[in-house]
């Protein structure tokens, strides 16, 4: 980037910096006429959709030029966590699609509506969400099951060949849906703490799937059944290296898409 940077500013001295800055963001947008479909599970990490990733998944698009539309399940939350305490709240029921319109400032849409046939990829964000609200890993592992929709939509895009990405926790659903799918969730030991959730990797073999070691900034492709996975906060790290693995799976699917 750096050197694109000087290339412009030695060719083209007049420009000012914001100029410059719009040249290297438009060259970018490869991918503008791609449709993306993303898929929430709620509205916080430990009982919904992760808002940092999400965030960052949208951002990428955007950045990348492709349309997005968002989606959740018009289902009841497994349960309401208070995030402060870090404790269930007691007597507290939400609703999935509601509490994803927060992170959608309102534009979200009931999953049931998501067709495949409208769509050029699907990205689904991670978050505790995706193993207790769009599936029940969380609570069952490898005997989990996986929402109606969810099940049907990953099928869906599986056979009219078209990408899949999943990052964080939510490899889970393509590795229960789609039989020796190849995910990754990062790495499959603690390393003192940096991937305190690499005992998920055996959960995902145990599941009949292939898992494959990542660093955090980076995303495993599948090519052969266009699934496109990253670790994100799987990984105990700083939040630009979760931003640049997201990224890298978020242009990883646009290029499978070919648009």
């Amino acid at each position: 980037m750096l050197a694109v940077r000087s290339l412009i500013s030695k060719q083209c001295p007049f420009l000012v910096k914001s100029q410059i800055a719009s040249l290297i963001h438009t060259s970018a947008n490869s991918y503008s006429s791609a449709k993306v479909a993303v898929v929430l599970s709620g509205c916080g990490v430990y009982d919904g959709t992760e808002i940092h990733e999400a965030s960052a998944i949208l951002v990428h698009l955007s950045r990348e030029g492709a349309e997005v539309q968002m989606f959740a399940p018009d289902v009841t939350q497994m349960h309401v966590i208070d995030h402060g305490k870090g404790q269930p709240a007691e007597k507290e029921s939400r609703n999935v699609l509601a509490e994803s319109a927060r992170i959608a400032r309102g534009n979200v849409t009931d999953l049931a509506n998501l067709n495949a046939s409208n769509h050029d990829a699907v990205i689904f964000p991670g978050g505790f969400g995706a193993a207790k609200n769009l599936s029940t890993f969380a609570v069952d592992g490898k005997d989990c099951s996986v929402n109606k929709e969810v099940e049907r939509i990953l099928k869906d895009f599986h056979k009219a060949g078209k990408p899949i990405g999943l990052c964080c926790i939510a490899p889970v659903l393509a590795a229960k849906v789609l039989p020796g799918v190849e995910v990754t969730v990062g790495h499959e030991e603690e390393q003192g703490g940096k991937w305190p959730y690499a005992g998920t990797a055996q959960a995902i073999s145990a599941l009949g799937a292939q898992h494959k070691i990542k660093e955090v900034t980076e995303a495993h492709v599948d090519p052969k059944n266009k699934v496109v996975t990253s670790p994100a906060f799987m990984c105990d790290t700083k939040l630009h290296h979760i931003f640049d693995g997201i990224g890298a799976m978020v242009r990883d699917v646009l290029k499978l898409t070919g648009k």
